[in-house]
């Protein structure tokens, strides 16, 4: 009986490996292994059309005094700095208007979350139509209320603003996100402060944001990431060149054109180690804090 019990369970572990055999490879081939051949290259000089030579930190050391490394990551730090609270804000607002029983209301959902589904280089295609300080459509408008046209992307002073404003644009997705949060908040908790006189600040600060922390937190960390490694709007709207004057030079920016204009493959991997040290650091101290303020089932 356990000779056939043993059997048995040989067979299942044989069969479920079996079949979880494709994910396996998958991250070994296309995950696993490019991490591990990254971190050997940050440690080499690797020209691309020549072998990688081992030259230890020299990659490190270079970094730590390249001015241009500290640009990117300030005006990455920047983007992330507005653009995700930017995000969250109007995704959340935009939810809690979206949230009324008004006839029609799907319509103007949908009106609001098609942005998001939009390709990503065709969204920057039309951005540059709109930003487009001679003939653009807003400055058009702006002109017309006889107010100032800026130079948007061609002025360092508004290109990171441009692209912050295109992002908030984007937000259809943090908005669903927090619309089925909202489904999930007990009516009763708001017939019951009502009564008690709470107007409707109280029970957004007392009520809804609480209950609403977990989804605030999910898009505040996924949203961070994604500034951290903010790369094809800037690539499609800037030329991929940065400019002007640095100003949309941001890390990934940096690391692309290491990598695959100036074919310094070992510097680029370097630059990548650096972002991702960053990026787990920054979000290992926002778990490590968020018992403060995510509150689970609203509880506080």
């Amino acid at each position: 009986m356990k000779k056939r019990q043993s059997t048995t369970e040989k067979r299942n572990l044989r069969n479920g490996l079996l079949f979880c055999s494709p994910v396996i490879v998958g991250l070994a081939v296309f995950t696993l292994y490019p991490m591990l051949a990254s971190l050997y290259y940050s440690f080499c000089n690797y020209p691309m059309l020549k072998p990688p030579v081992w030259v230890g930190l020299t990659n490190y050391r270079v970094l730590i005094h390249d001015p241009v490394f500290y640009k990117s990551l300030s005006n990455t730090a920047y983007y992330a700095a507005f653009a995700t609270p930017a995000g969250i804000v109007t995704a959340f607002l935009l939810a809690v208007l979206l949230n009324q029983k008004v006839r029609g209301m799907a319509i103007f959902r949908t009106m609001f979350f098609v942005p998001s589904i939009v390709p990503m280089v065709a969204g920057s295609v039309l951005w540059l139509w709109l930003l487009n300080p001679d003939y653009g459509l807003i400055n058009t408008i702006l002109r017309s209320m006889h107010l100032h046209a800026p130079g948007w992307l061609n002025d360092p002073a508004t290109a990171k603003p441009a692209l912050i404003l295109m992002s908030v644009w984007g937000v259809g997705g943090w908005m669903l996100i927090y619309l089925a949060g909202l489904q999930d908040v007990p009516v009763d908790l708001y017939e019951a402060a009502e009564i008690d006189g709470a107007g409707p600040l109280q029970r957004m600060l007392h009520i809804t944001i609480p209950f609403m922390s977990p989804h605030l937190f999910f898009t505040l960390v996924m949203g961070f990431i994604g500034a951290a490694t903010y790369f094809t709007q800037a690539y499609v709207m800037t030329g991929g060149q940065g400019g002007p004057v640095d100003s949309t030079r941001f890390f990934s920016i940096y690391l692309f054109q290491n990598a695959f204009m100036y074919w310094k493959m070992g510097y680029a991997c370097a630059l990548a180690w650096i972002l991702f040290v960053l990026i787990l650091l920054f979000t290992l101290a926002l778990f490590k804090t968020s018992a403060r303020y995510v509150h689970y089932g609203g509880e506080r």
